[in-house]
């Protein structure tokens, strides 16, 4: 259980270095002016740190007493994961 928690944390820590990139490209959704649609966009994806450190450490609190629990918590930062290689690969396609 540690070696999953600990393998899988690095992976999101590594996964920061393009989120910035990300982030920052994502203010690009304002050139046309500013919406709902915008604002939540940015919202979403400006999150995805504090989903990471909130998800590690709920993990680590519940790895030993519940720890299907604490596996189904460490992976809610993959959603934004999924969801932005889904869209890439969509919008690509």
């Amino acid at each position: 259980m540690k070696s999953y928690l600990l393998i899988s944390q690095i992976l999101y820590v590594l996964s920061f270095i393009p989120w910035f990139v990300i982030w920052g490209l994502s203010f690009m959704s304002f050139d046309n002016g500013m919406n709902a649609a915008n604002v939540s966009f940015v919202l979403v994806i400006s999150l995805y740190p504090i989903a990471v450190i909130v998800a590690s450490i709920l993990s680590w609190v519940f790895r030993v007493k519940r720890k299907r629990f604490a596996v189904l918590i460490n992976l809610l930062p993959m959603l934004w994961i999924i969801v932005f290689l889904s869209f890439m690969l969509w919008n690509n396609g």
